[in-house]
């Protein structure tokens, strides 16, 4: 074989593998509820679809620029503007096909071998693996449950050396379900201004599902960190599009140029009905959107609520995305064990708390894009574990 050494540095997803098993056992009879993959149960708002539709027939399917249409990196910018009240160039939007690209290409620009890259722990597992596959060393950044899973700035500092090129944040938190809100935020910028060579790459994937009234503070709001500044968002959660691949990314003037080659030399460009779809996601009516959150809070109540009505379960309050975090230590089981036991003995597929992170083998993680009936069974049958 003569594979590259770099190819074995990548890991996977172990959502998609708990998927692929779940939908095994469904093939031969057993009855699953998938609390497992992190996407939205809800249809694509149908305005949404139409956009995508007429874009087809209107023969809007050949290639685009490469850093997206410009209409559409002009509405992803009238779309901050509105939110956070902050004006970015379309010239400093780069669309994506979803929000994986951008952690690809971070961790590539400011990778490579004698280079540090914090990412959190636990925490969407392509982080640590583009970061090894970059060749950079990956520095976890341990996010402990008597901190709500949110950052520890003592542990943050220690882990900062010259070699540190690149810190990777991720707010509202997944797996956890933590947010750290304006006030946290501002903590973090204060000590990240204390180091202006440190890049950061600020993953706001679940900026819309935020709950008890809160709302996102994007580090999009401090000019002052903009020169080494990029921030992930996209329409894959909040617009239930995950099938779509489409995300957004915002970079400073110095790294879009490259961004954009790199973006050039891997997909040529993002898909131009999925385009016609989000510009239509962001100009169109945002009722939809307003219900699915109220819904997806209504399911976070319950599904708290809940486990910590089991004895050998407790659980910490999530504030935003649509996962709860369980400790399942007391029932005597690690995560991998208990997840096992759920899907083959009961039929419920949950993802090990280890998939995310070396220091979370006493957690599991439950995706609530599921019916409140579902997740109610759901919970009943794990609770005899």
């Amino acid at each position: 074989m003569q594979l590259s050494k770099r190819i074995f540095q990548l890991e996977t997803e172990t959502a998609f593998a708990v998927l692929a098993k779940a939908n095994e056992l469904a093939s031969k009879g057993m009855d699953i509820i998938n609390l497992g993959i992190g996407q939205p149960d809800f249809p694509t708002p149908n305005n949404i679809q139409e956009a995508a539709i007429k874009a087809i027939r209107d023969g809007k399917h050949g290639y685009t620029p490469s850093n997206g249409i410009p209409e559409l990196r002009q509405a992803v910018s009238d779309k901050i503007m509105d939110d956070y009240k902050i004006s970015i160039d379309p010239k400093n939007i780069l669309i994506t096909p979803g929000g994986k690209p951008t952690i690809f290409i971070s961790c590539l620009m400011f990778g490579g071998i004698g280079k540090e890259i914090i990412y959190p722990d636990p925490g969407f597992p392509i982080y640590r693996s583009m970061i090894k596959f970059s060749g950079a060393t990956p520095k976890a950044l341990y996010l402990d449950e008597k901190d709500n899973f949110e950052i520890n700035f003592e542990k943050l500092k220690k882990l900062i050396t010259p070699n540190t090129s690149l810190i990777i944040i991720n707010n509202p938190n997944n797996p956890t379900g933590s947010f750290m809100n304006q006030n946290k935020i501002n903590e973090l910028v204060d000590i990240l201004i204390k180091y202006p060579k440190l890049n950061i790459l600020s993953d706001e994937i679940y900026s819309k599902i935020i709950f008890d009234n809160f709302k996102m503070p994007s580090l999009l709001k401090h000019t002052n960190l903009h020169n080494r500044l990029i921030v992930l968002d996209g329409w894959s959660k909040t617009y239930c599009m995950t099938g779509w691949r489409l995300g957004w990314s915002v970079w400073p003037t110095d790294y879009i140029e490259y961004a954009n080659k790199m973006c050039v030399n891997n997909h040529s460009c993002p898909t131009s009905i999925s385009q016609y779809a989000g510009l239509e996601a962001l100009k169109g009516s945002q009722d939809e959107l307003e219900k699915i959150v109220r819904e997806f809070q209504t399911r976070k109540d319950f599904v708290y609520t809940q486990l910590n009505k089991i004895d050998s379960i407790s659980c910490f309050n999530p504030g935003g995305a649509f996962y709860a975090f369980p400790n399942i230590s007391r029932t005597g089981l690690n995560g991998k064990e208990f997840s096992d036991l759920a899907l083959e003995k009961k039929g419920v597929a949950l993802v090990p708390g280890t998939s995310f992170g070396e220091k979370a083998e006493s957690y599991v993680r439950i995706s609530y894009a599921n019916s409140i009936e579902k997740i109610s069974e759901a919970i009943k049958r794990i609770s005899t574990l």
